[in-house]
C-alpha cells in the first residue's frame, strides 16, 4: 500500500499525458497554474541561492574583465652621510602596475562570460528540480487522498456487511463467527483509513512547508493517453532543454579558456612604473620609468599541463552527461510505455469485478451467499482496484517526467 502511495501521485498531472507530438504546453497548469507554479518556484530556496550565485558571478565575470593588477604606490626616505662631513635627507616616490599581455585580458573575458553561462543553467536546474520536487509534493497529496478515497469506500462496504451480518443473527441465519469475522474487518478497514488520513496529513503539510503558496486542493484525474512522440524525438527535445548538459558544456569551455589563458600566462606581465626623486641636499631631482618583467620557470609550465589536463577531464565529463541523459531518457520513456500496457490491461474487466462485489454485497443481504465469498469477492475487487490505479499512476508518473524534462509545462525554460 505505501508503494501504491508514492506512485499515486502522478496522477495531480494527468493532463501531462496528452498526446506527446503536439507537444502541448498548457496542459498541466490546468491545476496548477503557470503563475503561481513560477512564483512558487521562484521562492524555493534552491532557486534563490542559484539566483544569488547568478548574480555573484556576474560580479567575477565584471573583476576577471578588470584583471587583478592595480595601481601599486612606492616611497622611499632615506638620509645619506658625506665623508667630507654634513648629510643629505633623499626620498623617492613612485606609481606602478603590471598590464596583462597576449590576449589575457581577451581571455580573462571570455572565462567570466563563461562562468555567467554555468551559473545561469545553473538556476536553470534549480528551477527544473524544483518543479520535480512541486510536482512530486503535489502527487503525493493526490496519492494519499485518493488511497482515502478508496479506503473509506471499503469501509463502507464493510459497515454494510457488519449490518447485513448482525440483522442476518437476529434472524437466526448467521453464526458468532459471521459476526466476529465481520467485525475484525471493519475494525481494519478502520485502521486503514486512520493510516491513510495521516498520509493525506502529512503529504499536505510537506507540500505547504516547501511550497507554502500552493494552497489549492487536487482534482481528480482522467485516464491516460498512449505517447505518440517516439523515443528518439523525445531525446533530442530532452537534450536541447537539458540544464545539466549546458552546465557541462560551459564547464568544458571554461576549462578550455583557462588552459588557453594557462598558457599565454608563460609570458609574464610586465610591470611599468614612473618615479620621481630628491637627493643631494634637494639639489637633484631625478625621473625616471622603471620596468621589471618575472622570469618564467618550471612552475608556469606545470600548472599549463596542469590546465590542459583539466580541459580534457571536462570535455570526458560533457560526453558522460550526454549518454547518462540519453540513458535516463530511455528508462523514463519504457517505464511510460510499458505502463501503459499494463494499465490498459489491467483495466480491461475492472468494472466486472467491482459489479460482482457489488452484487455479492447485495446477494448476501438477500441470503443467497455466505459471508466468506462477500469478503472474498470485495478482496479480489481491491486488489483489482490498486492494481489499476498503481498501473495507471505510473503512466502518468512517467509522462509527467517526460514533460517537465522536456520544459513543455509551466514554462520553465530560463531565459
Amino acid at each position: 500500500m505505501k508503494q501504491w502511495i508514492a506512485m499515486a501521485g502522478s496522477a495531480a498531472l494527468m493532463t501531462l499525458s496528452v498526446p506527446a507530438g503536439a507537444w502541448v504546453t498548457n496542459s498541466a497548469p490546468a491545476l496548477l497554474p503557470t503563475p503561481l507554479v513560477r512564483q512558487a518556484l521562484e521562492q524555493d530556496p534552491t532557486v534563490l541561492e542559484a539566483r544569488r550565485l547568478l548574480a555573484a558571478a556576474g560580479h567575477g565575470a565584471a573583476a576577471l574583465r578588470e584583471g587583478s593588477h592595480e595601481w601599486v604606490t612606492r616611497a622611499t626616505v632615506q638620509s645619506r652621510r658625506y665623508d667630507a662631513g654634513g648629510r643629505s635627507n633623499e626620498w623617492e616616490a613612485g606609481l606602478e602596475r603590471a598590464f596583462r599581455i597576449g590576449g589575457k585580458a581577451r581571455l580573462d573575458g571570455d572565462i567570466g562570460k563563461a562562468e555567467n553561462i554555468i551559473a545561469k543553467a545553473q538556476v536553470g536546474e534549480a528551477i527544473h528540480e524544483s518543479a520535480l520536487a512541486l510536482a512530486d509534493l503535489w502527487m503525493d497529496v493526490i496519492a494519499a487522498r485518493r488511497l482515502r478515497e478508496v479506503v473509506s469506500e471499503q469501509r463502507g462496504f464493510a459497515q454494510e456487511s457488519l449490518m447485513a451480518v448482525e440483522s442476518r443473527r437476529k434472524a437466526g441465519d448467521a453464526s458468532l463467527l459471521d459476526v466476529n469475522l465481520a467485525t475484525t474487518d471493519l475494525i481494519e478497514m478502520d485502521r486503514q483509513l486512520s493510516a491513510a488520513a495521516s498520509s493525506e496529513a502529512k503529504a499536505q503539510a510537506k507540500l505547504r512547508a516547501r511550497f507554502p503558496l500552493i494552497t489549492e486542493l487536487p482534482q481528480l484525474v482522467t485516464d491516460p493517453r498512449p505517447l505518440e512522440t517516439g523515443q528518439a524525438q523525445w531525446y533530442e527535445r530532452i537534450l536541447a532543454e537539458s540544464d545539466p548538459v549546458r552546465i557541462a558544456e560551459g564547464q568544458a569551455r571554461k576549462a578550455a579558456l583557462s588552459a588557453d589563458r594557462m598558457r599565454a600566462d608563460r609570458t609574464p606581465d610586465p610591470t611599468v612604473g614612473v618615479f620621481v626623486a630628491s637627493e643631494a641636499r634637494r639639489s637633484e631631482r631625478v625621473y625616471g620609468v622603471s620596468v621589471s618583467i618575472p622570469l618564467g620557470g618550471a612552475y608556469r609550465n606545470e600548472r599549463m599541463l596542469q590546465a590542459l589536463q583539466e580541459a580534457e577531464a571536462a570535455r570526458a565529463r560533457l560526453e558522460g552527461k550526454r549518454r547518462e541523459l540519453e540513458m535516463e531518457v530511455i528508462t523514463t520513456y519504457i517505464d511510460a510505455t510499458g505502463s501503459f500496457e499494463r494499465w490498459s490491461l489491467s483495466s480491461r474487466g475492472l468494472a466486472s469485478i467491482q459489479s460482482s462485489a457489488r452484487l455479492t454485497q447485495r446477494a448476501y443481504a438477500l441470503g443467497e451467499v455466505d459471508l466468506q465469498t462477500l469478503l472474498l469477492a470485495r478482496k479480489q475487487a481491491l486488489v483489482a482496484t490498486m492494481a489499476s490505479e498503481q498501473a495507471r499512476i505510473e503512466v502518468l508518473r512517467a509522462q509527467s517526467r517526460l514533460m517537465i524534462d522536456a520544459h513543455l509545462v509551466w514554462d520553465l525554460q530560463e531565459d
